[in-house]
């Protein structure tokens, strides 16, 4: 899984306001058909693309907004399609044991880093070692787990060479498995998990990122890194598709802000904008129809309780109170408007196929909801003569704090003062993994379409576990549906681990995300899918006009 953009599903308050404001700046009409990417001649596509990259190194990478370009920098073993489906990549075909614990990838002939130095097997093997050691501290190490000895090398009990991956030749892999995996695939089409240069990364160390040093196997190599200002990409000319890739370059711009992004498109300096501000939803709708992206994904917004000791949440009185007066619906008809679903669960409902599990007072009318509410509070010594002081974190966005002011608005009559703090997302969810916070606004978006993906992250071994949950109970419903090959039995599983979280008030579910973008129509390539994949190699634009 990986934390959302910052611009992911914002919302407002003052929708007049803002559009009155944007009516002054930028006038009633224009449309980013306008744009001046029309008229270049060269392939040029610029993207707004929320903040500044952590790091483009694909294993210390946890932002939709960083593996979008790592995406396009290292091609997995398994790649996606336009439309998000699993296709070969740097693999041509594979193929598993009939007990479905012996996988082998056949890597294609003449393959070659950008610099010129053939690619094999080894560094395969080089990679998926490095992403289990201990130091790399990889966002999603644990989905890897199936694969022999990896919780082992992951904890530092063996050495990396024990893991059960091997290259008997330059153009073969073999990857043993515990027990089945049902998303192995999956995880193997995750940038992280792409061969690595590993004849660079021994050579410049942590510099191996640098645009003169870094080799690519994508579609494109790094150009330049201008921090807070720009990311350049040109195609790779030793790239296996190479003459499949239309484009000339892609320029990632870190803007946070979605106003500012919109303002962008419309003024034909972006071609694409990952997100749109919920207040301008209805002008965007009836002035940039032909540009606007707006479908289900599978990601949940959502805040999480600091369960540690010394946390006041660390009460669920309290947690399952704040949980009682929350009103979802508020959120996301009268804040959002733009499609989000209300969260009586945790895990998303574009993931059909998930029994999904649901609060036990998702059907209470609101004032039965209140009055339990405050019932709790008074049982755990709060209420509005001794109110209870929270602070509330948020990534630096203007939406996601007019959430939070409503959040605070909808706790104040159980006696809860609410004290708002944000900071921009690399600080913000380095924050929440280290535990310092009372509750911390979250977002999932999924990096494989598997219940597991959003489950497992609050497994007590990972990394992305902000609550800090240590439960044997939830870690053996996760252990066991990784090891389940049965699909009855693993959604079973899996629906007892959700239920868990919701009984326990783990985290404050609010919705599942739809994704809006602005796409200009002269782009050919894009497709919507619910894992909201855009591979740059497929994109191309239109420049006849």
């Amino acid at each position: 899984m990986s934390p959302t953009s910052p611009m992911q599903c914002a919302a407002s308050l003052s929708a007049g306001l803002l559009l009155s404001v944007l009516s002054l700046s930028l006038g009633a009409s224009g449309s980013a058909m306008a744009a001046a990417s029309t008229s270049q001649s060269e392939q040029i596509l610029r993207i707004a693309n929320g903040a500044e990259p952590g790091s483009l190194d694909p294993q210390q990478t946890n932002g939709t907004w960083e593996t979008r370009i790592t995406r396009d920098l290292f091609e997995p073993l398994i790649a996606y399609s336009a439309d998000g489906e699993l296709i070969p990549g740097l693999a041509e075909r594979w193929e598993s044991s009939a007990d479905g614990l012996s996988w082998t990838f056949h890597l294609r002939e003449g393959l070659e880093w950008s610099d010129g130095t053939p690619l094999t097997a080894e560094d395969a093997v080089f990679a998926l070692r490095r992403l289990l050691t201990p130091a790399t501290a990889a966002h999603n190490a644990t989905l890897y787990y199936p694969i022999v000895n990896a919780r082992a090398v992951n904890t530092g009990a063996l050495a990396p060479e024990q893991l059960g991956v091997a290259a008997p030749d330059a153009q073969t892999l073999t990857i043993t498995l515990s027990h089945p995996s049902a998303t192995l695939e999956q995880t193997l089409a995750m940038s992280e998990a792409a061969p690595l240069p590993r004849h660079v990364i021994a050579a410049k160390g942590t510099d191996w990122t640098r645009p003169a040093n870094m080799a690519t196997s994508g579609a494109f190599v790094l150009k330049t890194w201008s921090p807070q200002a720009e990311i350049r990409l040109t195609p790779n000319p030793r790239y296996h598709a190479a003459d499949t890739v239309a484009l000339d370059e892609v320029v990632y711009l870190p803007i946070e802000e979605s106003h500012a992004a919109l303002n962008r498109f419309r003024a034909g300096e972006v071609e694409i904008a990952y997100g749109v501000p919920a207040s301008h939803y209805t002008w965007i709708q009836d002035n940039l129809a032909a540009a606007l992206q707006t479908y289900p994904i599978l990601g949940e917004y959502f805040y999480v309780f600091n369960l540690r000791e010394g946390s006041p949440v660390a009460d669920q009185r309290i947690r399952r109170a704040l949980n009682l007066a929350t009103r979802r619906e508020v959120i996301t008809e009268r804040i959002l408007g733009m499609g989000q679903i209300p969260s009586w669960h945790f895990v998303p409902k574009a993931l059909g196929e998930h029994q999904g599990a649901r609060f036990d007072f998702a059907d209470w009318s609101m004032d039965r909801r209140m009055a339990k509410a405050r019932e709790l509070m008074a049982d755990a010594g709060y209420g509005p003569d001794t109110p209870l002081e929270l602070t509330l974190r948020y990534n630096t966005l203007e939406d996601h704090k007019k959430i939070a002011v409503a959040l605070g608005a909808m706790w104040k009559p159980l006696g809860v003062k609410v004290t708002l703090t944000n900071t921009e997302a690399a600080v913000h969810y380095r924050d929440l993994a280290l535990g310092d916070f009372e509750v911390g606004r979250y977002g999932i978006i999924a990096t494989i379409a598997d219940a597991y993906d959003f489950l497992n992250a609050f497994s007590s071994d990972n990394t992305s576990n902000a609550p800090g949950l240590s439960s044997p109970t939830y870690d053996a419903l996760i252990e066991a549906a990784a090891r389940e090959g049965d699909v009855g039995t693993r959604q079973r599983q899996l629906h007892d681990a959700e239920q868990y979280l919701l009984d326990n008030d783990v985290v404050l579910p609010l919705y599942d995300y739809v994704t809006s973008s602005l796409v200009d129509p002269a782009i050919s390539g894009w497709a919507p899918n619910a894992l909201d994949v855009h591979p740059s190699r497929y994109l191309q634009l239109d420049t006849s006009h």
